[in-house]
């Protein structure tokens, strides 16, 4: 058996791992890298391995990072079956064709301006149409029902709590005798949030590749993340100013408005207009509502009794260009979700170029944002940054919420380990800043076990 890795390695995008055993070639994720723009397409564009020669695809979630490179790869000739559950075939459905879209829309505004200067135009890199494209391969799974892989290999898919539809894979090899079990946990979640189940916890691995972007963070408590929330928004409702929410439109985006209804439901601030600006997120939320499987007691109760939890009732979704450019024209208070949530596409550009300048206003992060994205740059309250290629001053104050954060933090990470009472025989430590990860296999040397953080390329053979 041997892991080739390809992607998130000392870095949080751009997940790829691929594991070749009895004979198959199988893909743990292919997603796209965010980063500087140049170096983000050119990385994207070429995949380093023969897309024909993968036998299957295990796709942990929808999020762009982990599956935004599957239109390239079957256009690429892969010809093998993509395994997920249910609701993240649903939400890659949508989620690729919305890249595509803003890739199309961006090369789009940016050639406009490349013409004029008598630059070289860009290309996208994929279109809608070789999404429409790669849905055929998808394959859907049930969570904890093995699903055959031929020559002894059995993929199983457990809850991880991360986002709607998220799993960590578990790889059952067998082989002279003795069963290996290889368990990837992809974007681990976090346990007693709202909405989503707990994550699994597995027994008995021989191997774990275990993300960390959280690898030496502790989260502050869900309960003083909504206090601090509920202290932005009656700022903002005091100054008349707009709230700017760069927010994933899968998870972080239905849980920001989860937060905000119970926060008007105790009074704690008013009800002031929401305006969630992504049609991804709108379709997204309609998903959410329909896959009642992936949902924790409270939140099935909640929809038993017909109480929306995501606050359908005082929010307004906008669909098309125009409802987005008009909230641009309103005054505040409000507050305004989009996507992306690191703020490297979409519509939450136009926002950030419109409110960014004026000191009332807050660009309020809640979720993590990789190095040399502009949502970095932003947490980091640079007073100058790059929008389109043009320079805005950051006047709007800039908040920081990590506690929404759907990674399991350092604490919650180890404590999953310990509970899987398992005689690991390695570690590998992926999804993370190098220090993240770093830190975190220190940590579970310290402990006895034998970790290490691999770089890309490297191959590890068991």
């Amino acid at each position: 058996m041997k892991i080739h890795f390809l992607g998130a390695n000392k870095n949080v995008t751009g997940s790829k791992h691929l594991v070749e055993l009895n004979g198959r070639r199988v893909l743990l994720d292919c997603g796209q890298f965010q980063g500087h723009r140049k170096e983000t397409h050119e990385r994207n564009a070429t995949l380093p391995f023969d897309p024909a020669s993968i036998d299957a695809l295990l796709l942990s979630h929808a999020h762009i990072d982990h599956s935004g490179l599957i239109p390239v790869l079957c256009r690429g000739g892969f010809r093998g079956t993509i395994h997920c559950t249910d609701a993240t075939r649903d939400l890659c459905d949508i989620m690729l064709r919305d890249s595509a879209h803003i890739q199309e829309s961006d090369a789009e505004y940016l050639n406009r301006k490349l013409a004029k200067k008598g630059e070289p135009l860009i290309e996208p890199l994929f279109t809608r149409e070789d999404a429409d494209a790669a849905m055929p391969f998808f394959h859907s799974v049930v969570y904890d029902r093995p699903v055959s892989l031929g020559d002894g290999v059995e993929a199983i898919f457990r809850e991880a709590g991360h986002i709607l539809g998220s799993a960590q894979i578990e790889l059952n090899v067998r082989e002279n005798g003795r069963t290996i079990r290889l368990v990837y946990t992809g974007d681990l979640g976090r346990k007693g949030l709202p909405i989503l189940r707990d994550p699994h916890v597995p027994h008995d691995v021989t191997y774990f590749i275990v993300e960390s972007t959280y690898g030496n963070r502790v989260h502050d408590s869900y309960e003083n993340a909504e206090q601090k929330l509920a202290e932005i928004v009656n700022r903002a409702v005091r100054a008349r100013s707009k709230i700017v929410v760069p927010a994933f439109s899968v998870g972080r985006t239905q849980e920001v408005l989860y937060s905000l209804a119970r926060l008007v439901e105790s009074g704690a601030i008013p009800k002031v207009p929401v305006y969630v600006d992504s049609p991804l997120s709108v379709n997204a939320t309609e998903i959410f509502r329909a896959h009642p499987e992936c949902f924790d007691e409270e939140t099935r109760e909640l929809v038993q009794a017909n109480k929306s939890p995501l606050g359908m009732g005082h929010v307004t979704y906008t669909r098309n260009v125009e409802e987005s450019k008009e909230l641009n024209e309103l005054g505040g208070p409000m507050i305004i979700v989009s996507a992306s949530g690191m703020c490297e596409a979409g519509r939450i550009l136009h926002h950030l170029k419109n409110t960014i300048g004026d000191e009332r206003n807050i660009v309020l992060i809640v979720g993590y944002c990789a190095q040399h994205t502009l949502g970095k740059r932003l947490v980091e309250k640079e007073p100058v940054v790059r929008i389109f290629g043009e320079e805005y001053k950051r006047r709007a104050a800039v908040e920081v919420l990590n506690a929404f954060s759907a990674h399991a933090d350092r604490v919650e990470l180890l404590e999953y380990v310990e509970r899987c009472h398992s005689d690991v025989e390695q570690f590998f430590i992926v999804h993370g800043d190098e220090n993240q990860s770093v830190a975190l296999a220190d940590t579970l040397r310290h402990k006895g076990y034998a970790a290490e953080v691999p770089d890309e390329g490297d191959v590890a053979e068991l």
